[in-house]
């Protein structure tokens, strides 16, 4: 389908219906997760991909009281990693090996450049964490159009309570967004239909020559 088409089809969805995405649909969307660029190729992030209903009713009554939570097929979790140990860089180095075999000197290099985010305390990450979060939401938004599956960004939520219910503190994780994927129930989403409000591209782009 065509890219500018499937940004247009796409909203953010309000209310969802409960029907199943199917398995293969899920996982084109995962993989466009995972090829999307993260600052340094570090992909500092895990995706937790809920279907547990009864998980994701907790998640509601606990963390974040909205419809699509509930109501939605699969309920990604994007939760930004807390710390860069010696241990991660050792395992982002042996994949960077594996996957491309560069040289002894080139890898020596490449790490020197990174190891100074290693063991910085997460207040002075975060940031730059979630930002790199916020790449894969993207591309995960845009694959689920492509899908013709609905999907909304949902940052409403009490994260203290998110992380305690997945227990992502002791896996050093910390939630940033949710990202609900489903099919619209039309009486429910009221964003159904409604026209896209956007600057005209004369208000948003300056191009300088």
């Amino acid at each position: 389908m065509n890219l500018i088409e499937d940004l247009k089809w796409r909203h953010a969805c309000k209310g969802m219906n409960g029907a199943k995405v199917p398995q293969d649909k899920i996982e084109r969307i995962l993989e466009a997760v995972n090829l999307a660029p993260t600052s340094l190729g570090m992909q500092v992030f895990k995706v937790l991909v809920i279907e547990n209903e009864k998980l994701k009713q907790q998640i509601f009554d606990e963390a974040c009281e909205q419809q699509p939570v509930t109501a939605c097929s699969h309920l990604l979790v994007f939760a930004t990693g807390t710390q860069i140990t010696e241990k991660y860089l050792d395992n982002y180095f042996d994949l960077i090996e594996r996957k491309r075999n560069p040289s002894k000197d080139w890898l020596n290099k490449y790490r020197k450049k990174i190891e100074s985010f290693k063991d910085k305390n997460f207040e002075s990450l975060e940031d730059w964490l979630a930002r790199q979060v916020y790449i894969a939401l993207g591309f995960a938004c845009v694959a689920a159009a492509n899908e013709r599956v609905d999907s909304v960004p949902i940052e409403g939520f009490d994260k203290n309570e998110l992380n305690r219910i997945l227990n992502l503190p002791e896996q050093h994780l910390s939630a940033v967004v949710m990202l609900p994927l489903g099919y619209k129930d039309p009486e429910k989403d009221w964003m159904n239909n409604q026209p896209k409000v956007r600057k005209e591209a004369k208000d948003l782009f300056e191009v300088i020559k």
